[in-house]
């Protein structure tokens, strides 16, 4: 019986624990912060006058093309070496590689690096400004806060196959 207690409480404790301010991630309703993010972007942008390198695509990511690159061109489907460094719009770096990149299989990514990252070619580099929706949208997630712009100096260093 005192087993079976135990096992209960244990269950009932870990069942409890959560993440993101004590919230359950699967009772967070997803917000909308398209027409935050965009006013976010625009006045980085304007901030940074890169307004008129930026592209914006139909989906709110915004690319700046600095090098397009002249080697192969990534599709949604390639594994990638990409030396890269993100940050928040108030500059504050999350992640970041070495000078040799990283490889990845692009579409185990983001969405704003699946869409982003073919616009370059080997050896291209460039800046993704990355929309919450097609971030990590509604979800906190090592140190990112839910709902964040995430900027992304990348250069594509090889398109793997």
């Amino acid at each position: 019986m005192k087993k079976l207690l135990a096992l209960l409480f244990t269950v009932t404790v870990l069942s409890s624990c959560s993440v993101d301010g004590g919230k359950n991630p699967a009772d967070i309703v997803p917000k909308d912060y398209s027409a935050e993010n965009e006013a976010q972007i625009t006045d980085y942008l304007a901030k940074n006058n890169l307004t008129s390198k930026a592209m914006a695509t139909g989906t709110g990511l915004y690319i700046i093309v600095n090098e397009p690159g002249t080697g192969k061109q990534a599709t949604s489907t390639n594994s990638v070496t990409v030396a890269y460094k993100g940050y928040l719009t108030n500059g504050s770096v999350f992640d970041q590689s070495t000078a040799e990149g990283a490889t990845f299989q692009l579409d185990r990514l983001i969405k704003g690096w699946i869409e982003g990252i073919p616009y370059f070619k080997e050896g291209g580099s460039g800046v993704l400004l990355v929309p919450a929706h097609l971030g990590y949208g509604s979800y906190s997630t090592n140190g990112i806060p839910a709902g964040s712009v995430l900027i992304f100096d990348v250069k594509l260093i090889s398109v793997n196959n």
